[in-house]
């Protein structure tokens, strides 16, 4: 039986800051807190999407690893505006493609 993802769990500085951008960004809802203060996202139409945020006063200072590809049901530029108003910047990686590369709102990554 091949295995599924769960959820991906991001540590992060700024946890609240965090939970409210990942909802917003993915129309997800907080719905638990666990023992150790993180928080579980999830979809509330039914579709299984989670997200877990885990508080950490780790400053991060190097590449991430994982990242996500995310695509717009509509318009690309309407919805990286929405990103930006939500807190969310562009950053350039050397992309040549049609592709908006964009960085979450943490303060755990140096500016």
């Amino acid at each position: 039986m091949p295995l599924a993802i769960d959820l991906v769990l991001i540590d992060c500085v700024d946890l609240d800051a965090m939970t409210a951008f990942w909802c917003q960004a993915l129309d997800l809802e907080h719905v638990w807190t666990g023992p150790s203060g993180g928080h579980l996202l999830a979809a509330g139409h039914g579709s299984g999407r989670r997200l877990a945020l885990m508080p950490t006063d780790d400053v991060k200072t190097s590449k991430n690893r994982v990242h996500f590809d995310l695509r717009p049901d509509g318009d690309q530029q309407t919805e990286v505006r929405r990103l930006e108003g939500l807190g969310a910047r562009r950053i350039d990686i050397g992309q040549v493609d049609v592709r908006s590369s964009m960085r979450a709102p943490d303060a755990s990554r140096p500016r």
